[in-house]
């Protein structure tokens, strides 16, 4: 099993923040939904509750085109723990190659909820044996790379953005 932690500051208060990452549906808006994001797509399939847990979607995003799939994979996620303005977690599977994620992501106000610190959790598994010796360490770094880029670009969207060195 492989874990990616990066932690990043911004100028912005949790609920701006958690407002990015989890946005009301806007109204009359119908289900499934997509939007794009630097790297892929996420699709709405389910909303879940008013807080968005139980809220199911599909992602696609980069892999390494060694994977055959012309660099795009997809997961299948599922919001399983939600704690709003604070913490996030979600359950996926993923292909290619098939696996399975875990992905958190908390808030935690500095300098008086003025600044926020957002971090972010994701394990990534291949259960196949000689598909995670060939790939696993390799894809995750991968992805991984991708995700830390995409968190930093869109929380640049609410102000300036430091990634917090490990």
């Amino acid at each position: 099993m492989q874990r990616h932690e990066v932690s990043f500051l911004v100028d912005a208060p949790p609920a701006r923040v958690w407002r990015l990452f989890h946005p009301k549906p806007p109204p009359g808006a119908t289900v499934p939904r997509t939007f794009s994001h630097p790297g892929g797509s996420i699709t709405i399939l389910n909303e879940g509750d008013e807080n968005g847990q139980g809220l199911v979607r599909t992602c696609t995003f980069p892999v390494p085109r060694y994977l055959l799939s012309r660099g795009r994979a997809r997961s299948w996620e599922l919001v399983v723990a939600v704690r709003e303005k604070e913490y996030a977690r979600y359950q996926a599977l993923g292909k290619p190659p098939w696996s399975t994620a875990e992905g958190s992501h908390s808030l935690e106000p500095l300098d008086g909820g003025q600044r926020t610190r957002l971090t972010f959790v994701e394990t990534f598994h291949i259960p196949n044996p000689v598909m995670r010796w060939l790939f696993e360490r390799r894809v995750h770094r991968f992805v991984s790379a991708q995700n830390t880029r995409t968190y930093a670009t869109v929380l640049a969207h609410l102000g300036p953005v430091t990634q917090e060195p490990r």
